[in-house]
């Protein structure tokens, strides 16, 4: 863990006035050094502005930087500046060094805390899934014993609450509520914000249907549904794929907000884009225009760049490339005085459209402006996804020279290609067009399974590789990662809840949960072998979790951890290389 010094250093005394003689014959001048009084505290609020900025850059370091700098002209900051460098810890994923601020605050000298101290710590270790740790920070709260002495409030658990649903841990969920709900209730019944998380929760767990059917239980108990419970219900209605559903909430909210006169309740760019994607994905284009209609005639609608890109996806997925082209053009034209310049996948998203029509020169252009007419990072693998679609649309477009060109230039820049990629089928089809004798791959086989397989035939049971305890402090089972890289935890209720390397064994009296990599990469029982292959390549995972989904009591969902699939496996299914024929050739690709 990192370790963060004199962040909150004890206040000093000022420093006196002071002389300052020269030694030349000029005038004689005295400079005063900068104090600050205690009844005029310094204005903070540009520092706190550039946490804020450099927290959604996720640049943590350079904050500590403007900390210490700030700390050495200011002296002792204040708790907003110090809670807005809390949650950029917590933005970041380092609830340790979070909690070590914490520590700082709460010391008799420094700055103190504040319920939004609480709040921001309980959102981190909800989402980091320390949630023991959690609940004994509100019982310290409860029970008043708590540094601060902070009340007991709603807002404590909503950041809680919020973490733990989107973390997809509805029994813990359940269970705060069941404790501390009396704090979330309006006239005696959970507020519609309690009912917007649950929801959310259902959704991300798989059980969108659930979420919908807390729909009847928000209107028994007399609550008014805001635009968030109608984006909510709405999203889960595409989910289950019920668009008609979807538009009778959509419809609803509209005649509500008509006829109440609420202005927050008429539907935003979240509602349309949500809809965009369901027809989109039901392939009905009458009804993506008629949407895409609507968003342009509602003046006070601000369409952004998320919006424009939904539009364009919802297009290409019904086929209509030309319509998709034209919003398209669209954004470029609104891109040189607002914030729209596309983001690389959505150059993707077309490429893709027009490199499976054969359309070369429009996917050659496309590829050409990727660099210079995109916003945002454009990754390595953004990029070879367009060599692969620029290969991709010459060998449709029937031209086998440029195809092979292409082929001849991925082999020189990645050498490597993934054997159930698209563009790995491509260069398989170039393959069979240059026949065996003047083959460019050099694949590794897979002989003893086939790739469209469950993995559930070749996983590894769970109980074999024997998983640990969370709870149990690493000097007690230290010889295990002597032999094993890795070993699955779990919880209390033999939840797999991460998985710890032997490389981040790092403290011998700390408690394996603390150390665990969380959540564990997993994949369904039903998941192909050569999807799970693909993840342990290219992701460089050492082990995956196989879940089996189980509904349990009708009503509520989990993953239970059935297997496992781990890279040594994988090294023992390859043949070896000396069983492949090899051709003579300058170069070659690795297929894997």
């Amino acid at each position: 863990m990192p370790q963060v010094l004199s962040i909150l250093p004890l206040l000093s005394k000022p420093a006196p006035h002071s002389n300052i003689f020269s030694s030349s014959s000029a005038p004689i001048r005295r400079r005063l050094q900068r104090t600050f009084s205690p009844s005029k505290p310094p204005n903070l609020k540009r520092l706190t502005s550039r946490i804020v900025q450099l927290t959604r850059r996720r640049q943590l370091h350079q904050i500590f930087e403007e900390i210490e700098g700030a700390k050495r002209e200011y002296g002792k900051l204040n708790t907003i500046v110090m809670n807005a460098v809390m949650e950029a810890c917590v933005h970041c994923g380092d609830v340790d060094l979070a909690l070590s601020i914490f520590h700082q605050m709460a010391q008799p000298h420094s700055c103190g805390v504040d319920t939004v101290t609480y709040a921001t710590l309980l959102k981190g270790l909800g989402q980091a899934r320390r949630i023991d740790e959690a609940f004994q920070l509100l019982e310290s709260v409860e029970q008043g014993n708590a540094a601060g002495k902070p009340k007991l409030s709603a807002q404590l658990i909503y950041g809680l609450l919020n973490a733990i649903i989107e973390a997809g841990d509805l029994r813990r969920a359940n269970g705060l509520l069941a404790r501390y709900g009396f704090l979330l209730c309006e006239g005696g019944s959970p507020s519609i914000s309690t009912y917007n998380l649950l929801m959310k929760g259902y959704i991300s767990t798989g059980c969108p249907q659930a979420a919908v059917n807390l729909h009847e239980e928000i209107l028994r108990l007399g609550l008014e549904p805001d635009r968030l419970t109608y984006n909510t219900l709405i999203f889960a209605c595409v989910k289950t794929e019920n668009l008609d559903a979807a538009i009778r909430f959509f419809e609803e909210m509209k005649d509500k907000a008509q006829r109440l006169g609420h202005l927050d309740l008429y539907p935003d760019v979240v509602t349309y884009t949500t809809l965009l994607k369901g027809f989109g994905h039901a392939k009905d284009l009458c009804s993506v225009q008629k949407i895409v209609l609507e968003m342009k005639s509602c003046h006070d609608l601000s369409i952004d760049r998320t919006a424009f890109t939904a539009m364009v996806d919802a297009m290409l997925n019904c086929g209509s490339n030309k319509g998709a082209l034209c919003i398209f053009g669209e954004i470029l034209k609104r891109a040189g005085a607002n914030d729209l310049r596309p983001k690389p996948h959505l150059y993707l998203s077309i490429m893709r459209a027009f490199a499976a029509q054969g359309d070369y020169n429009m996917v050659k252009n496309l590829h050409e402006r990727l660099w210079p007419d995109s916003s945002g990072t454009i990754s390595l693998a953004v990029q070879q996804q367009a060599d692969h679609l620029l290969m991709e649309s010459a060998l449709n477009d029937g031209q086998i020279d440029a195809a092979l060109e292409n082929l001849t230039k991925i082999i020189n820049r990645w050498k490597g290609i993934s054997w159930t990629s698209r563009g790995g089928m491509v260069a398989l089809r170039i393959e069979v067009l240059l026949g065996f004798t003047k083959s460019m791959l050099s694949p590794c086989l897979l002989p003893q399974v086939l790739p469209g397989e469950h993995i559930e035939s070749i996983m590894v049971p769970f109980e074999s590789v024997r998983p640990l305890l969370g709870t149990l402090e690493l000097k007690k089972v230290v010889m295990r990662f002597y032999r094993d890289p890795v070993v699955p935890i779990i919880d209390g209720w033999g939840s797999c809840v991460g998985l710890l390397h032997r490389e981040d064994c790092y403290e011998m009296n700390a408690p394996l949960l603390t150390m665990m990599r969380s959540p564990p990469p997993c994949v369904r029982t039903t998941t192909s072998i050569g999807h799970v292959v693909d993840l342990v390549l290219e992701k460089k995972y050492k082990m995956v979790i196989v879940v089996k989904h189980s509904n349990l009591n009708g009503s509520t969902h989990r993953s239970r951890a059935v297997g496992v699939f781990t890279a040594e496996q994988l090294v023992n299914l390859v043949a070896p290389m000396s069983e492949v024929p090899k051709q003579r050739h300058c170069r070659r690709l690795t297929m894997f």
